[in-house]
Formats: C-alpha cells, structure tokens, sequence
C-alpha cells in the first residue's frame, strides 16, 4: 500500500486528537489534575493537528506541513523530557510552582489568601504513575517516535489527487 499525503494528514490529524481524547478522559473522568507541563504538552498535539488538517487542504504544500507537524511532536518528545526531570527531581522547573516549602514561615492571613486561589498542581508530583512510570514519561516515546516516523513518511509520500 502506497502512502499518499492525504492518507499521512488523516493519520496525524487522528493520532493527534485520540492523544488529546486521552488527556482530556484524564482529566475530566478520571479527575487527574494536569500541572503547568502537562497543558504545555498538549500544544504540539494541537499544533500538528491543525498543521496535518491544512495539509489535506493545500496538496502543495502538505509535505512540508507534514514535516513541521513531525517536528512539534519531537520536540514534545524533548519537553516530556523536560517534565520527567522534574518530576525526579533532576532538575527545578522554571514555570512550574515547586513542592517543597519546608521551613518556610506562613502567615494566617497566607493561609486566607491561598484558600481563594484555585489549588495549584505541582509539576514535580505526577498525578498517576504506574511502577514509576509516569503519563509525561509514557509521552517521550509516544511523541518521538510518531514524530520521526511523520518525518520519515513524510519524505516518501507520494501525492494524491483530490478527486470526489
């Protein structure tokens, strides 16, 4: 079976939004909290969705759209990366609020403030893991390996007509 640009886009456009179903079935039925890192995670979903999406739409132009969508998805890979390091606390994350507050004095009126906030999810404590492996350490293969696989198919595709 010969892989054409079309068939290429309705593939990511589908992998992409059953990734985004995933997390979002997480989320709102199983009532796991997504940190800062896990919603930063979902934009290259969103990105090589709406990138394979235009690419059915403008032949011309769908392999290097393709490419671009493989792209967003290694560099997923690499922000999973991320994710994972600091939920081992390898390293402190940048935008994410840490766990760790020992020793630090905390005022009732703190207490008062923080009660109106909403609860802030720590991207150092995963919200699921199974034997040590959490969902961001379950996305560095996912996304890398379908974004070099885009890359790859992307380059050997043939184009397709749109006839109806």
């Amino acid at each position: 079976m010969k892989i054409t640009t079309p068939i290429l886009s309705a593939s990511v456009l589908t992998i992409c939004a059953l990734a985004l179903v995933s997390a979002l079935t997480a989320q709102y039925v199983f009532g796991l909290r997504p940190c800062v890192l896990c919603l930063v995670q979902r934009g290259p979903f969103v990105l090589a969705a709406v990138l394979a999406a235009v690419s059915l739409r403008s032949p011309s132009t769908s392999r290097l759209l393709l490419q671009l969508a493989g792209l967003a998805l290694l560099i997923n890979g690499g922000i999973a990366f991320y994710h994972v390091g600091v939920e081992q606390h390898w390293w402190a994350s940048a935008v994410c609020p840490g766990g760790d507050q020992s020793g630090a004095r905390i005022s009732v009126a703190d207490l008062m403030a923080d009660m109106n906030k909403p609860v802030e999810v720590h991207c150092d404590q995963p919200a699921w893991s199974f034997h040590g492996v959490t969902m961001a350490a379950l996305n560095i293969p996912f996304s890398g390996l379908v974004g070099l696989s885009i890359l790859l198919l992307a380059r050997r595709v043939t184009h397709a007509s749109h006839s109806r």
